[in-house]
Formats: structure tokens, C-alpha cells, sequence
């Protein structure tokens, strides 16, 4: 069972730089209901105020000043916050995150109970200089800025400023690697920074085999908020001698797309150049965009994920965030999403000041549902442990002076570098809960049980009131006709559904669903003119809500083939065509002929297997009472299966599918040899009695 995370919690250490408290006042001199203790610990674009809660007190209001370097008031005091019991899970120690003032001004803030409308007299000021932008301005590379910090956040970052503040890093840090992705419709580079210590790994397998992080940062071209969080961030990382920073990037490797939609950015407008929505085309991958994403996960297989937005309900907490809620996505990472919002990120947020909440919040209408098109199911229904960020795009009633563009542009900004930091903190402290949800999901998905839901979302618990998770979304409850209880062993496809042109691209112009299909990374076997993509793989949750008739988003209509083996066989069994055993017990040795495929669930065989020149083999949740033979067969995945004897991979073409061997225990030597691409475990380590050989060696 997963840990329970404390409710009491203290102001965190790590986050402060400096600490300021009010000076003291002569014994028995404060009002009854005036706050006291005040505190001020500063840290990247905010300052976290806390102070000893007042009793009866049904809100504060945070008054900040701007004073001169000899605490003479430069300017008018202003409610800048108010707090309410429901942005913390525990009211006991109040926090607020004041953000938004220009970053290395000096303030002074004062708190004050209110009891409904009554208010209660301030508490004692506290007077500190607020943390200047981070970086050295003398020291290379620290000294960078982006076009937003140096116009105080008048003006955002422009795509050639982006650029070319991304290159300066990438030259002057060993850290940072910056690759391209992809480009836009209209011609944009899709860069991804890829940063580790004391360099990145080279390769996108290497890169995978760090257990990466990704951060997707400006999906919607006109909520640029968290863009440049990311930009902030990437230099931290890129430049910081802190010991966090160096043992965070030690232990993982971060991947930083700041703009994906760069066409959408460079004209503040939410869809690309054609007016498509990214964030609900992540599945199709009908866009240029979209597809460099989806292809980056599959070839660096980050293990968890945040992807940054900004959210009009003004009624909503600082940070609304999300989990995959689609019910295919496998329980193990719906947990440890929820895990990282409400055991961590409420937790942290407590700490610092900053409100979460479950998106959609209070008011938050018909949000946060269950389209396999949006990035945060993509991404679960991918075993990516992840979270969408919305950042509150107004400041509301909970924050009243953000009439200022600025101030407004500010909180959203550092709000999200803390996310970010915060996201970064949890993997590293986490990071073997989320490697176990991972192989957890992967063989569950593999093993192709239970029913398939083509619409429909998890429920997100309401908490008791006042907590930050009183208000979740929508239960959103999959319909009747939308569920699949006999889930199909593989879908069929014939070659013109295959092959065929489309025209749901830019320009009328759409890539195949081969292309699409491969751009995802499952595996597909050819016999003949018919194509067969088997759900016993990793991604099963997905493919049906692309392939199958029910899907409401498809591609296209693919046919249902269910098992043709179950139940008992006894004697040698030549496989000829395609075959799909699931629950099947066959007692004898099992041949796969030339041209033919295999995929098996739940399935045991008392024999060898062999197979030579074959289609494809695909194992999952299944036994080998012998040694396994696969040569010169063209598509392979053993997952979660047991091999009592020998194993030899060799002379395996696969095409850009590197042959799968995850999660598996053989008793015997394992060998392989000749093999293009070179094995692969998927991060899911094997169990072997016996010698590794050659390119499973490190399986």
C-alpha cells in the first residue's frame, strides 16, 4: 500500500533563502485577534508568509508595501492576498505565497485576521529584500536573461530570443545538450533541452535508461506562463553549483520542450497555424507537432511528466492540477500521479503558500475529463506517471492587485518554476515508486485483462471542506455503449487502411496510420496484405481508442480477432498464419512457421518454442516449460513471462521496434546476437539463471 503522506507539516527549509520575522512586542502588548509571528522566507519570485493562526479568524488579508533600503515606504499599502482555509490541508499553520512585485524589490507586509467582514488589527510588520533574478549577472551563463526578465515581464520571450538564449546555454554548459525535435507547420524548430550531470547521455536509449522527466511547456500559444518558468528553470539547472540541483540531475535526465507550439506562440494564439488544438490531438498525431512530441516519449521513455497550461476560472487555486483520468489508463499510474498531486504537491504547497487544487476547482465547470487526445491521458494511457498545471490566469478574488499586467504575468511565471522544482524534487525523492507503477502498469497493459473503456474518467475523491481538494472535477462515468467487457486478442487491418492516404493533416494532407502507428511505437505484424497490431503490449490501453469501431476519436475501423487457442492442447503445434492463444495450455513443442505469428496471453507451454523467418512472436503473462529459439523473425516482445531454459535472440530485422524483453525470469542462459535494433528491457529488469551474452548482457 502506498505511504501516507503527514498533514502537519513545516515551512521547508529547502525553499527559504532568507527569513525575516517581525520584531517582538512587549508581553501581553498584541490584541487578542491580531495575527502574530509573522514570518517572510524568500525564495525564486516569491515570498512565503506565515504566521500563528488567529481563533475564530475566517480569512486574512496580506497587505504589502514597497519601502527603501531604510524601511521608508515608497509607495501605498496594498491587499495584495487573502487566504481562505480551503488553499492548505492544514489550517493550523497558515501560508500565502505573495508573488508578483519585481523580483530584488524591498517590501514590508503586514497580516490581519478578518472574522466574516469584521477586521482584526494588523499584525507587526516584517521588512526584507526580496530574491533578485536568479543568476550572477558578471558569471557566463548565470548572467543570461530572458526577453520576460528583462522587460520585467512586460514583453514575453520571442521565438528567436528563444532561441537563441537555448543555444547560449547549450554552449556554455556541459549539462545541456539541445536537440530538435521536429518542426512546426509554418517551419518553426521544435527544440527539446536535455539535461544531466555532469552531461546528458548521449542517445535516446541512454537518455531512457535514466528514468527522465519531461516538462511539455507551451502547448496553447496564448498561455505562455509556464514557458517561461521553463526558461528560468533550464538555466538553474544548466548553471547552479546548489548540491540539490547536481544530485537531481545525477540521479535523472530533465527534458525541457519549451514551445511545441511555436506557430501558436509567435501569434498568441491557442491552436497552431492551422487552428487545431494540440492538446486534443495527441493521439491522432494528425499535426507535426504533436507527432515530434509522441515520437520524443517513445524514443526517451520518460517515466513522468508535467504539462503546463493557464486556466480562466477565477475562482480556481493558485495551481490547478490534474492526473490521467481515462479508466484504460493502468491503475498503478493513476495512483502515483495522484500520489504526486495530493500527497506532494498539496503537501509542498502548504509549506510555501501556494494553493492546488484538483483542476476545475470551484466553478470550474465541465473540465478535466477523459479525452484520450489531451496530453495527460496520452501520457498515462503510456504508463507516464504525470499531471497537467494550469496556472490561474487571473488573479481573483484571491489575489485583488493583478490589475497590473505585470504582477499578473509574475505569480503565473514563478508559481510555475516552483511547480516545476517541486515535480523535480518528487522524482528524485520518488523515483522507485514511480519505476514500480511503471512495470506495474506495463505488464498489466501487456496482459490484456479486464474490459476497455472507449469514454470515460476516474473519479477524484472530494475531500471534507475546507481543503484544497474539495472541488473535483466531473465524475464523468464511461456509458454503456462505450465499454468494450470482451476485449479482441489484435485488430486487423487491411493494407489500404493501412497505407492509405488521408487528409486529416495541415493542408489536407495527413501522414498514414502506419506512420502514426509507428510514430506511437507499437508493435504491428504483416502476413500478407493485412497488418495485425495485438493488445498484449504495453500501450494496450490506447490502441482500441484509435482502432476499434467504438472509439470516438479513431483513426480508423479496424477488425475484432479474438483468440483462436484457449483451453487445453495436447501434441506439437505448427503455427501457420496468425494465432492468438490466450488462457490456453498446450502441452508440446510449438513451431512458428516462416510468414506466421504468435501472440500469446496467459498461456502455458510445455515444450520449446521456436521460431524461425516468423511474422512476429508477442508473449505476455506466459510460461515456457523449455528453451525459446527466435531467429530472423521480424516483430518481438516477451513481457512478464517465464522461460524455463535457454533463450536466444538471433538475427532479429525489426525495423525501428527494438525486440522487447521486460519483466521476464528465464532459468537458463540467455544469448542474443545479430539483432537489429539491439534488445531492449523497456526499464524492466529481467531475471536470469544463467550467463547474459552479447546485447542482453545489460537486460
Amino acid at each position: 500500500m502506498r505511504r501516507q503522506r503527514p498533514t502537519l507539516i513545516a515551512v521547508s527549509t529547502l525553499i527559504a533563502i532568507t527569513l525575516t520575522t517581525a520584531a517582538p512586542t512587549p508581553a501581553n502588548a498584541a490584541p487578542p485577534d491580531q495575527v502574530t509571528a509573522l514570518t517572510a522566507h524568500q525564495a525564486d519570485g516569491y515570498t512565503t508568509l506565515a504566521w500563528q493562526p488567529v481563533d475564530g479568524a475566517t480569512d486574512y488579508q496580506i497587505e504589502r508595501t514597497p519601502v527603501d533600503a531604510n524601511g521608508t515606504p515608497t509607495g501605498a499599502p496594498t491587499i495584495v492576498g487573502i487566504w481562505r482555509p480551503n488553499r492548505q490541508i492544514n489550517q493550523q499553520a497558515p501560508t500565502f505565497a505573495d508573488a508578483g512585485y519585481n523580483p530584488g524589490d524591498t517590501f514590508q507586509w503586514r497580516v490581519r485576521a478578518r472574522n466574516g467582514t469584521t477586521e482584526q488589527p494588523y499584525s507587526d510588520p516584517v521588512t526584507a529584500t526580496t530574491t533578485a533574478p536568479w543568476g550572477n549577472p558578471t558569471t557566463p551563463g548565470e548572467q543570461l536573461r530572458t526577453g520576460w526578465e528583462t522587460t520585467h515581464a512586460a514583453q514575453y520571450t520571442s521565438d528567436t530570443d528563444e532561441y537563441a538564449y537555448t543555444a547560449a546555454i547549450d554552449a556554455l554548459s556541459d549539462r545541456v545538450r539541445v536537440v530538435e525535435l521536429g518542426r512546426t507547420v509554418q517551419n518553426r524548430p521544435i527544440n527539446m533541452m536535455v539535461i544531466g550531470h555532469p552531461t546528458p547521455a548521449t542517445t535516446p536509449e541512454a537518455v531512457a535508461a535514466t528514468a527522465p522527466v519531461a516538462i511539455n511547456c507551451n502547448v496553447h500559444g496564448n498561455e505562455p506562463g509556464d514557458r517561461e518558468a521553463c526558461l528560468i528553470m533550464a538555466r538553474q539547472l544548466a548553471f547552479s553549483t546548489d548540491p540539490r540541483i547536481t544530485d537531481l540531475l545525477s540521479h535523472t535526465t530533465v527534458l525541457i520542450v519549451p514551445t511545441i507550439n511555436g506557430d501558436g506562440r509567435a501569434n498568441n494564439t491557442r491552436g497552431n497555424s492551422t487552428g487545431q488544438d494540440l492538446n486534443r490531438d495527441y493521439s491522432l498525431i494528425r499535426q507535426p507537432e504533436t507527432t515530434a512530441y509522441i515520437k520524443m516519449v517513445r524514443d526517451y521513455r520518460p517515466v513522468a511528466g508535467y504539462d503546463g497550461h493557464e486556466f480562466g476560472n477565477s475562482r480556481a487555486g493558485d495551481l490547478p492540477m490534474l492526473p490521467p483520468r481515462h479508466q484504460n489508463v493502468a491503475q498503478p499510474i493513476f495512483d502515483q500521479s495522484q500520489d504526486m498531486i495530493e500527497g506532494h504537491m498539496y503537501a509542498k504547497g502548504a509549506e510555501a503558500g501556494w494553493w492546488a487544487c484538483p483542476y476545475g476547482c470551484e466553478g470550474g465547470g465541465n473540465v478535466g475529463l477523459s479525452e484520450e487526445t489531451i496530453l495527460r491521458n496520452t501520457l498515462g494511457l503510456k504508463n507516464v506517471t504525470n499531471s497537467l498545471l494550469e496556472l490561474r490566469s487571473s488573479g481573483g478574488q484571491t489575489r485583488p492587485d493583478e490589475g497590473n499586467t505585470a504582477n499578473n504575468r509574475r505569480r503565473k511565471t514563478y508559481s510555475a518554476l516552483w511547480t516545476f522544482h517541486q515535480f523535480l524534487d518528487y522524482h528524485r525523492a520518488d523515483r522507485a515508486d514511480i519505476l514500480k507503477a511503471r512495470s506495474e502498469a506495463i505488464e498489466s497493459q501487456a496482459g490484456n485483462t479486464g474490459r476497455l473503456v472507449f469514454r470515460g474518467s476516474r473519479p477524484i475523491p472530494a475531500h471534507p471542506a475546507p481543503h484544497p481538494g474539495d472541488s473535483p472535477p466531473p465524475l464523468d462515468a464511461p456509458p454503456a455503449d462505450l465499454i468494450l467487457d470482451n476485449p479482441p486478442c489484435a485488430y486487423k487491418l487491411t493494407d489500404a487502411q493501412y497505407n492509405g492516404a488521408r487528409t486529416d493533416g495541415p493542408g489536407g494532407v495527413g501522414t498514414t496510420v502506419a506512420q502514426r502507428i509507428a510514430a506511437h511505437g507499437w508493435n504491428v505484424i504483416t502476413i500478407g496484405d493485412d497488418h495485425y497490431v495485438p493488445l498484449n503490449q504495453p500501450e494496450r490501453g490506447l490502441i482500441p481508442l484509435l482502432l476499434d469501431g467504438k472509439g470516438v476519436e479513431k483513426l480508423t475501423d479496424g477488425e475484432r480477432v479474438y483468440p483462436t487457442l484457449t483451453g487445453r492442447r495436447n501434441g506439437p503445434l505448427a503455427v501457420t498464419g496468425f494465432t492468438c492463444a490466450d488462457d490456453a495450455t498446450i502441452n508440446g513443442p510449438v513451431t512458428v512457421r516462416a510468414g506466421a505469428a504468435l501472440v500469446t496471453t496467459a498461456t502455458t507451454i510445455s515444450g520449446p518454442l521456436t521460431a524461425t523467418g516468423a511474422a512476429g512472436v508477442l508473449l505476455a503473462d506466459s510460461t515456457i516449460n523449455g528453451p525459446a529459439r527466435i531467429a530472423t523473425t521480424d516483430t518481438i516482445s516477451i513481457i512478464d513471462a517465464t522461460i524455463a531454459g535457454p533463450v536466444d535472440l538471433s538475427g532479429n530485422t525489426t525495423g525501428t521496434d527494438a525486440p522487447v524483453l521486460a519483466g521476464t525470469t528465464i532459468r537458463g542462459p540467455l544469448n542474443c546476437t545479430g539483432n537489429d535494433p539491439t534488445p531492449t528491457n523497456l526499464g524492466i529488469t529481467n531475471t536470469v539463471h544463467g550467463p547474459r551474452t552479447t546485447q542482453c548482457a545489460a537486460l
